[in-house]
């Protein structure tokens, strides 16, 4: 089942596809409490030369108890749907991952989307101690039924995935399947935050 398509956020997955770079002026207004950054094509997408023109840029504002993130993706296939993820780097293994939700791009291969969550200094994830998960899929990319433990973790970086390889290959991309998607048979990546370095993703430049 798929998570709400406009607006949303926050809870998880983890990893693997193909991802590279950034668009137009980045910055983080900490007077304001806002960080403004874009996503490039992910280095699969510029390797097979398809979505040339694809791009998206990120506005994070701080609201206090949570940040509101708003997404403009542009120079995407039309009536085509993304999944969008929070991630600890931006290319594969991509490390710990999280499903924010998903963008369905219009007849002019634009989307938009709302995500209400943590986008701050303050994004991560944590596991204490391993415990039992719920197996829920067993698809190319079967549910893990428990988790390894480990420490917190920040997640800095995003990334857009196709929803299906078929949707990829539509568009002349990579048909690989990744578990980047409520039933974990996505395509490939599409987008990612990778203009800013592993360690310093662009979520990390503003404090809650």
């Amino acid at each position: 089942m798929r998570i709400n398509r406009r607006t949303l956020a926050a809870t998880g997955a983890a990893a693997l596809a193909t991802g590279a770079a950034v668009v137009g002026s980045t910055h983080a207004d900490a007077a304001a409490h806002k960080n403004v950054f874009g996503m490039h094509r992910s280095p699969g997408i510029v390797a097979a030369g398809c979505l040339p023109h694809a791009k998206a840029r990120v506005v994070v504002q701080n609201k206090g108890p949570v940040e509101v993130m708003k997404v403009h993706a542009s120079g995407l296939p039309t009536h085509t749907d993304f999944d969008l993820f929070v991630i600890q780097v931006p290319n594969a293994p991509f490390g710990v991952s999280w499903y924010q939700g998903d963008l369905e791009t219009n007849k002019k291969g634009e989307a938009d989307g709302t995500f209400v969550g943590r986008f701050s200094q303050e994004t991560f994830a944590v596991a204490p101690n391993t415990a039992p998960a719920p197996s829920v899929h067993d698809g190319p990319f079967p549910d893990a039924t428990s988790n390894p433990p480990f420490g917190p973790i920040h997640t800095f970086h995003l990334g857009l995935w196709f929803n299906s390889p078929w949707a990829a290959a539509k568009a002349g991309c990579p048909t690989t399947v990744t578990p980047f998607n409520g039933e974990h048979d996505a395509g490939v990546q599409a987008l990612n935050t990778a203009a800013f370095p592993d360690a310093k993703g662009p979520l990390g430049r503003l404090k809650p």
